[in-house]
């Protein structure tokens, strides 16, 4: 029987992916066959614990340190990864942050860069970085990780975070455009209220009970849910599908 989400012998570079949905991702990817590089910059620990797992498991796994809000960085992570693995045939764009909640009297023109350049610019330079090849071989898929904070403005004090992931889901259709007549589909996977340690670090327990209130599957997501998704969309299973950006969210936001 065929496996239509079947990975093998591709080749992924996943930013962020140290912990929660980047981490979770790596791993479905590697269970579907694909050759995985792990992307972190802060959770060294994460990575390698990431990376282990999956080497343990039979797969092949690499982690690499580097600062995606950084050009120079992310031409060394690609290069780095091109080099031990081989060409990239899927990039998942999954670094980003809150970094902080402010109400709009407290954004500062610094505070709103970084994030902009952790969220947005990040996902824009590692496309740029990966699209020439992918281009020359007429194949690849780019899978962006937005939020629904980008389709409803999100919680309080999260205006830039929102803005970042509302260009996020802007830029994935206009590259879908660019791309796609070259044999690359660029899509997006938006994630709801996920138990991850973002929402540890962001969200109170009486926030988390407030939001659950409003999902109609009762509950948080867990973040295989949304790596599920995001393998869906970089498989040979989503061969027609570009552009779009779909809604991981138990039913709380629907479009």
């Amino acid at each position: 029987m065929r496996n239509y989400l079947d990975l093998t012998g591709k080749v992924a570079l996943i930013t962020g992916a140290s912990s929660g949905i980047g981490a979770a991702t790596a791993a479905v990817f590697a269970d579907l066959g694909a050759k995985v590089a792990i992307g972190y910059f802060h959770n060294q620990k994460g990575a390698e614990q990431a990376r282990a797992s999956i080497a343990g498991a039979g797969g092949v796994a690499i982690a690499i340190r580097a600062d995606v809000r950084q050009e120079d960085e992310i031409r060394r992570l690609v290069k780095s990864a091109v080099g031990e693995l081989g060409p990239i045939d899927i990039l998942v764009n999954n670094a980003g942050s809150l970094v902080e909640r402010m109400k709009i009297h407290e954004v500062t023109a610094q505070k709103w860069d970084d994030i902009q350049n952790l969220n947005l610019k990040s996902a824009v330079l590692c496309s740029q970085a990966v699209a020439p090849s992918m281009m020359e071989r007429r194949a690849g898929a780019i899978v962006n990780v937005v939020s629904i904070a980008g389709r409803n403005g999100g919680g309080p004090g999260a205006g830039a975070y929102a803005a970042a992931k509302a260009g996020l889901i802007a830029f994935t259709k206009s590259l879908a455009r660019e791309l796609g007549p070259h044999g690359i589909r660029v899509n997006a996977v938006s994630p709801g209220t996920i138990d991850t340690p973002f929402h540890e670090v962001f969200s109170t327990p009486e926030m988390l009970r407030n939001i659950v209130a409003t999902i109609p599957l009762g509950r948080l997501g867990v973040p295989v849910e949304c790596a599920t998704a995001i393998a869906f969309l970089a498989s040979g299973a989503a061969s027609f599908l570009a552009g779009e950006t779909l809604e991981v969210n138990g039913g709380q936001l629907m479009l």
